[in-house]
């Protein structure tokens, strides 16, 4: 989900979409095109996204991003992009595609649920507050899907793809990315110990828990109880603290959840 400038958005391109307004879509096997969307793309997988596929697979986070993603750093950009890395083959086909379609559809991403919207975080330099989410109706031109006479709203179609928590959770990583609009590193730059620290507290969560309970961050931080059992337990909970830590200790943005002892 990207950040999109309210003085930029008459400039991109795309069917803008409200939330009461409809599209047609619907994508099934019957489709000439079936499948031809999982090809050669620059796929953007979010931290969500890596906790659903990973324990799908039933792989360590370090196995999974060691296999499975490119990480870019774009220019403008001070925090990496996480890609999904396409199969060394002539199509660059999806690494989950088979002939039957995906192997991983019950944890496909964020990206691969809301196809072909495109949601992004709308932002305003003179209202830093100004948040909301807008909706872009993006299928490419060989996508049959859009000629099918089944209609939703983005609403609509989110419930349908079971993509309300992935949009949710998506949506809650872009604000913490937005605070890298402005570089935070310093002379160390994004390969330093702090980029390295930020990078695992949101994308590498069986080593962030390491981090927490094997380190002397414990002894250094105090964590309730209760959200401690969490944390050893939930993905989920780990991330959205590892969102709060970034905040902490990077932007210096105090929070009651960690508290210096």
């Amino acid at each position: 989900m990207k950040s999109i400038d309210i003085q930029k958005l008459d400039a991109l391109s795309g069917l803008r979409i409200s939330e009461n307004e409809t599209f047609s879509f619907r994508c099934h096997s019957d489709l000439a095109c079936f499948n031809q969307c999982c090809r050669n793309l620059n796929l953007y997988l979010y931290p969500y996204d890596v906790i659903r596929l990973k324990n799908n697979l039933r792989i360590t986070s370090d196995l999974f991003l060691e296999r499975y993603v490119d990480i870019v750093m774009r220019p403008g950009n001070y925090f990496p992009s996480v890609l999904l890395k396409m199969s060394d083959n002539t199509e660059r086909t999806c690494p989950y595609l088979t002939a039957k379609g995906c192997s991983v559809y019950p944890d496909r991403p964020d990206s691969c649920r809301t196809f072909p919207m495109e949601q992004g975080l709308l932002t305003s330099h003179e209202n830093q507050k100004t948040k909301k989410l807008i909706h872009f109706f993006r299928p490419p031109d060989f996508c049959l899907g859009r000629f099918e006479d089944q209609q939703f709203t983005p609403k609509e179609w989110a419930v349908d793809q079971d993509a309300v928590e992935y949009n949710q959770m998506t949506a809650e990583w872009a604000l913490v990315k937005e605070l890298f609009r402005n570089d935070p590193w310093g002379n160390e730059g994004p390969d330093g110990k702090k980029g390295k620290m930020a990078f695992m507290s949101v994308y590498n969560m069986d080593e962030f828990r390491n981090f927490i309970f094997h380190s002397s961050f414990m002894k250094r931080y105090k964590v309730k109880a209760k959200l401690a059992k969490q944390l050893q337990k939930d993905d989920v909970h780990l991330m959205k603290f590892g969102f709060t830590w970034v905040r902490f200790f990077l932007f210096g943005i105090p929070s009651k959840q960690i508290q210096i002892r």
